[in-house]
């Protein structure tokens, strides 16, 4: 699986937030923001069903509401 990187802005109030519960937990800020991000994952396929992973990245688009 290939790694990628994504550069995001964020509020300095949200980073130092986050960098304290990574801290916290024992993690790197980004490792935290990883967690996150895979129980959100987690969450929404489980009210939604699977993500095809073979969706190609010209398809990352927001998709229309339920």
């Amino acid at each position: 699986m290939a790694i990628k990187s994504v550069s995001i802005r964020i509020e300095e109030e949200m980073l130092n937030k986050i960098a304290y519960i990574a801290d916290y937990e024992g993690r790197s800020v980004n490792s935290q923001v990883l967690v996150l991000i895979r129980e959100h994952i987690k969450a929404f396929e489980e009210n939604n069903g699977a993500i095809d992973a073979g969706i190609p990245p010209a398809a990352n688009v927001k998709p229309t509401r339920r």
